[in-house]
């Protein structure tokens, strides 16, 4: 079977993952909500459906497309399959920037200032990566990189929260830290959904660099790609896409780094081509982990930061002691 074909199949059944993950997402919960219950406005489980459930899966799709995607354009530019928004430190720098903006009371002044913030820290954090590592580092040195910017910002966001103001602010600091998608509405949904589309939409551009760069910056150079232009869309691409993920969920780890790999083997390891499913491959795993959340049996509902970490951690060490043994 052909790559592209392939390919095809693989988006389908992604697509219908997701189908099936949208519907259970708004059945499930601490209040089981059937069919007959999305299409009755009299059942008061109706209210909880649309105006409750609705906006939490909306947002749970789009943010895991954007941290999938991010996490395959940063790994296919940097040529290194450790790269991720969350584990290179770009999350955690939105995250100082959303914060920022609550401890100095931005956020409360106009609505458009915190995903603003957020996005400028997740821009400044691609910055920073490509400047510490390079475009040519090797694991080893993106990981250092990527400790030296999650250090920075939790002792940025350590500060805050020790300096906060009342205990309100240190409360909200706290839930950007865990992350979840609970009590979000249709204002979350409006504020961070068409910034996602837009940074989508800049990262697509750059799927015939990243396949040119896969012959290594000469010959994609030779190819006639513009590695500072590239350098420039990407940061911008990771960083609206990522800050504006951060801005209503906070930080939610891992994705970015897991969906590519799920999904690699079956588009021909073309970094170009795994944009798209990257980004339908973390719709899915966020979906997943929600309904995950929701459904615990426990007082308080499970953080779906706290999720995704338990998940991504074994992976990523997994991962590591998989690269080092390749490289034996």
């Amino acid at each position: 079977m052909s790559h592209s074909r392939r390919s095809w199949l693989l988006i389908g059944g992604l697509l219908l993952a997701i189908t099936i993950l949208f519907g259970l997402s708004l059945m499930s919960g601490r209040v089981w909500a059937p069919w007959s219950a999305w299409v009755d406005r009299a059942d008061p489980r109706w209210a909880i459906i649309f105006e409750l459930r609705l906006p939490r899966t909306v947002l749970a799709v789009a943010i895991g497309a954007a941290l999938g995607m991010s996490g395959a354009a940063m790994q296919g530019y940097t040529r290194n399959p450790l790269a991720d928004p969350g584990v290179l430190g770009v999350s955690s720098m939105a995250a100082l920037g959303a914060v920022m903006s609550l401890y100095l009371g931005l956020a409360f002044t106009a609505t458009w200032l915190l995903p603003a913030c957020a996005i400028l820290g997740a821009g400044l954090g691609v910055v920073l990566m490509l400047a510490l590592a390079g475009t040519t580092g090797g694991a080893v040195t993106f990981l250092l990189a990527g400790v030296i910017l999650n250090t920075v910002a939790s002792a940025g966001v350590a500060l805050a929260l020790s300096l906060a103001p009342n205990p309100w602010a240190a409360q909200e600091i706290i839930s950007w830290l865990l992350g979840s998608l609970a009590d979000r509405s249709v204002e979350e949904v409006r504020l961070a959904v068409p910034l996602i589309a837009v940074g989508l939409a800049i990262l697509l551009t750059l799927r015939k660099s990243l396949d040119a760069l896969t012959l290594g910056e000469t010959g994609a150079t030779a190819l006639g790609v513009n590695l500072s232009a590239v350098r420039v869309i990407l940061a911008v691409g990771v960083g609206i896409a990522s800050g504006a993920s951060v801005a209503v969920t906070g930080l939610i780890g891992f994705v970015g780094l897991i969906a590519p790999h799920l999904v690699r083997p079956l588009v021909g390891h073309r970094p170009g081509a795994l944009l798209i499913p990257s980004a339908l491959a973390g719709s899915v795993l966020v979906l997943a982990a929600d309904i995950v959340v929701r459904l615990t049996p426990s007082a308080a509902e499970m953080r779906l930061g706290v999720a995704t970490a338990a998940v991504g951690g074994p992976f990523f060490l997994a991962l590591l002691i998989s690269m080092r043994r390749r490289l034996a």
